[in-house]
């Protein structure tokens, strides 16, 4: 049964934010101290060690860490009766060999994953400080989960672990990312990761290939790609994500890949378009001397909680309180296993920031307040409503 929307006022909202302030000097360290620990994809235990850390230092129940590398603690609430999820990744695209020094500017911090997600693993871990500062006692379990594989190959493994293997109920999940403020994700599109590898195996079969190697090849496959993505698929993309080859200028490379996503609404398109793609390389490979092949690595399938869901609307009613413009988009991440589950949930951004995914990333330090207000704003309205999915 669904409960009437309990919202907060646009001055109860605001009080928050100005309240938040006094926690300046401890969210910032913890953003510094997440955003300097490198975590790449399956190599994360250092940063879920930050986590543990400050969760043990805040008294949090049943700290645990699972197969997967998650790690999860419990906040109790007053009565117990429901268990709220909110969840950051704590993975980077980043490896470990790169510097992740944290560069604290005039209203600004920027290093390698600063944004995507040291400063969701932050705010995770800054969460306990944030209630008790504004005194504020849920009446649910509050689980605080740092999730592990989330990039590339990982495709959501951590999450999808601990959905499958957790003994609690989850009533409803937030989940957490460092930029944009605004964002605001209720639904997950379909989609198909993927990677195209070509091997000359050191044989040409032109002048095109006898100049430039396996990327002559991997250049027709892009083109045909492209092309493919411009017929006759509705509401369907296929997104270009990376391409390498070679590690000179005069030398031919034998090898060259790229990386590849298929989105859609639908997830029959994905599968249409999976095919097709596969059947363009199974041509390709006849008519090469070398070899061809693709690897589909991650695979997600559309979900949406819907837009006049009331966690939705209370999330909008928050935004606007805030004077934040909402920019509504559908998500790949954890939410897409959150909702695979029919579990109510949304994605949220924190702040404000620039230049994502590259060495400069950036985030502003000021907007974080309206961030963690909005956060704790929207906690609030899923402790008090006993809403469902309805999607």
């Amino acid at each position: 049964m669904t409960k009437e929307p309990v919202q907060k006022t646009i001055d109860q909202i605001l009080d928050k934010r100005q309240s938040l302030k006094k926690l300046r000097e401890i969210l910032f360290a913890n953003i510094i101290m997440a955003g300097e620990i490198p975590a790449p994809t399956g190599c994360e235990r250092a940063l879920t060690q930050f986590l543990c850390d400050r969760f043990t230092e805040g008294w949090l129940n049943d700290i645990s860490r699972d197969q997967a590398g998650n790690v999860a603690a419990v906040l109790p609430g007053a009565n117990g009766k429901r268990n709220l999820l909110v969840a950051a990744h704590v993975d980077k695209i980043w490896g470990e060999s790169e510097d992740h020094t944290v560069n604290v500017g005039v209203g600004r911090m920027s290093g390698r994953g600063i944004a995507d997600n040291g400063l969701g693993v932050a705010v995770l871990a800054t969460l306990p400080l944030v209630l008790e500062a504004l005194e504020i006692q849920l009446k649910s379990n509050l689980i605080l989960l740092g999730t592990t594989r989330s990039f590339g190959r990982g495709d959501l493994a951590g999450m999808r672990f601990f959905l499958e293997h957790t003994d609690r109920e989850i009533g409803a999940g937030l989940c957490l990312e460092g930029m944009n403020l605004g964002r605001l994700s209720y639904s997950s599109l379909g989609m198909a990761r993927g990677v195209i590898s070509v091997d000359s195996k050191g044989s040409y079969s032109g002048p095109d290939e006898q100049s430039s190697g396996a990327i002559a090849c991997l250049n027709e496959l892009v083109g045909e790609l492209l092309e493919l993505n411009r017929g006759g698929f509705p509401k369907t993309k296929i997104l270009i994500g990376s391409m390498e080859a070679g590690s000179g200028f005069n030398v031919p490379p034998g090898k060259a890949k790229v990386r590849f996503e298929i989105r859609s609404e639908d997830a029959h398109l994905v599968e249409r378009v999976e095919t097709e793609v596969k059947s363009l390389i199974g041509r390709k490979e006849l008519g090469y001397v070398g070899e061809v092949t693709v690897e589909m690595i991650a695979h997600r399938q559309p979900g949406d909680l819907g837009a006049d869901h009331p966690f939705v609307e209370a999330a909008h009613h928050t935004l606007s309180c805030l004077g934040i413009r909402p920019n509504v988009e559908p998500s790949i991440s954890e939410l897409a296993a959150l909702l695979d589950r029919k579990i109510p949930s949304l994605t949220l951004g924190i702040t404000k920031g620039e230049s994502r995914h590259s060495p400069d990333e950036m985030i502003h330090l000021e907007p974080i307040f309206d961030g963690l207000a909005q956060i704790v704003s929207v906690l609030e309205f899923m402790d008090e409503s006993g809403f469902e999915f309805e999607g």
